[in-house]
Formats: C-alpha cells, sequence, structure tokens
C-alpha cells in the first residue's frame, strides 16, 4: 500500500467508526429508510441522523433515492455489507 491509499482507507474507517453511524448503516443493510424512520428507531435527533448522513454520503457508504417526497436512503454497493458482516463475524469471533 502505498501513502495515498493509506490515508484514504484511514479516512475511510474514521467514518465507519462512529456509533450513530453504524446504527444508521446497520439499519440499512436490513432496509432502505428516509431521515424519519431512521431518528424514530435510533432514537436521535433529525439533526443527528442528518448530519451523519451527510458524512457517510460524502464518503460514498450511502446513496439516496426519491420515494414521492422523502429522500430515502441505502447502501452505496455490497462491499459495504459485506464489510460490516466481517467485522461483525470478527468480533463475534471471540464468544
Amino acid at each position: 500500500m502505498d501513502r495515498q491509499e493509506i490515508e484514504k482507507l484511514s479516512s475511510f474507517y474514521k467514518v465507519l467508526a462512529e456509533k450513530n453511524r453504524l446504527g444508521i448503516l446497520s439499519l440499512l443493510e436490513r432496509q432502505d429508510m428516509c431521515v424519519h424512520e431512521l431518528m424514530c428507531k435510533l432514537s436521535i435527533s433529525q439533526s443527528l441522523v442528518s448530519h451523519q448522513l451527510k458524512i457517510l454520503r460524502d464518503a460514498n457508504v450511502v446513496v439516496t433515492r426519491r420515494r414521492g417526497n422523502e429522500v430515502v436512503y441505502s447502501l452505496a454497493d455490497k462491499h459495504i455489507e459485506v464489510l460490516l458482516d466481517i467485522a461483525k463475524e470478527h468480533i463475534n469471533e471471540g464468544k
């Protein structure tokens, strides 16, 4: 790995290393959701959900689409789901 690739990976893992963002990703792994649905499931404010989603969008971890008047969020691709599954498998190995 070169220095630039290490920097990009470090930034990417920093995006994943926040509990509210992980909560959002965990929910989106199961189904696409709008901000209101995420707020209700996570019991956090609209501004916090929106802020975390912006970070996830900017990192190309989630994508959006319109559903009527709502913006619906989903995982950007299967790679994100695989990364989350591998990490969960790793932390549960020792149990």
